[in-house]
């Protein structure tokens, strides 16, 4: 199945080698002349809105891992991909990846799904940039149903903006140079399993990872930032790759306003979030990585973290700057390298 898809991507490659997206210090050239400030922009609060009532709604049951509110969200996803005419890269329109039961090693749930959406490179597809969310949440529990609008409802749903920006740059003939995974995985409450198999499991090389760009909770205010809520927690950025974290400064300098916060990234941080997001299992095999978080808030795993709690103006933030990021880095000449290996 790789090798088919391995020369699907070629063909690909011949079809839109005549891209002319320009690295990442220059503005974009296009048919429409739409620029990455442009796409970003199509990334809105309105939309993310409309799109987290859905995800979050009360139907999804609070899509636990195996349960029908989870298969029910996994179909959502897909026919959002499906809808924007964005590939499955297992072929033949499959985006889901088996995550069978017996992986979970005992715990609850039963079989589940990854679900992935591809977008190839125009200039180097076999490079791959992954930026993933979990979209399981805890279920329901005495009657209540736990939304999970934040957790990760916020990251699900900007990852389809994000993906949806990116599929824009395409039909304009703007098109990322590498290849960009869209990775929603499941499994994350019970312990990380859905992207653990995933790295156990790789669509596409390890080796051939660029980074892994992690959004887990990015809908709300840490009640401590209260005053100063224009920001976004990074963790994980210098952990193994220096290149990554300047051109992650870097970025944030030069398309936004938002503070970067690296309270949860020192190394003695008793939250220990470094660990505990699914960035953590990329990270295990030296693939660089970074977690956009928000910190946790008094609705945290409670039936209270419901879509109308959400800032979306701060989210629309939050995700075009996640979206620049991964412009940059699929965009610029040289592969981001992992050069603080320990």
């Amino acid at each position: 199945m790789l090798m088919k898809y391995f020369l699907f991507v070629a063909l690909a490659t011949s079809v839109v080698s005549c891209n002319l997206a320009q690295n990442s210090t220059t503005p974009v050239a296009s048919i429409d002349s739409s620029t990455r400030v442009d796409y970003a922009n199509t990334i809105t609060a309105s939309e993310l809105s409309e799109l987290l009532y859905e995800f979050a709604d009360d139907k999804m049951q609070g899509r636990k891992t195996g349960e029908p509110g989870q298969k029910m969200a996994a179909e959502y996803l897909k026919n959002f991909y499906e809808s924007r005419s964005i590939q499955a890269p297992l072929g033949d329109g499959n985006y889901f990846q088996p995550v069978p039961a017996t992986y979970f090693n005992g715990k609850e749930g039963a079989d589940s799904e990854n679900v992935v959406a591809f977008i190839p490179g125009s200039e180097k597809p076999e490079e791959v940039i992954v930026l993933s969310s979990h979209y399981d949440h805890v279920g329901m529990y005495d009657g209540e149903v736990f939304n999970g609008a934040d957790d990760d409802g916020s990251g699900t749903v900007s990852m389809l903006e994000i993906a949806e920006a990116f599929q824009q740059a395409v039909k304009d003939g703007n098109g990322p140079k590498r290849s960009i995974l869209f990775l929603h995985v499941t499994a994350e409450e019970i312990g990380l399993y859905g992207s653990k198999y995933y790295t156990d499991n790789p669509i596409f090389p390890l080796e051939n990872t660029v980074c892994n760009l992690n959004t887990d909770m990015i809908g709300r205010i840490d009640p401590k930032k209260a005053d100063n809520p224009n920001y976004v927690y990074l963790i994980g950025s210098d952990k193994l790759s220096q290149e990554l974290h300047d051109l992650s400064e870097k970025v944030a300098k030069e398309y936004s306003d938002l503070e970067l916060d690296y309270t949860f990234n020192d190394d003695n941080d008793p939250n220990r979030f470094y660990y505990r997001s699914d960035h953590y299992n990329f990270a295990k095999h030296n693939i660089p990585v970074i977690f956009y978080f928000n910190g946790v808030h008094e609705d945290y795993h409670r039936p209270t973290d419901t879509p109308d709690k959400i800032e979306y103006e701060l989210m629309e933030k939050r995700a075009r700057l996640i979206f620049q990021t991964a412009w940059e880095v699929a965009n610029r000449e040289e592969r981001i390298i992992a050069n603080k290996l320990k």
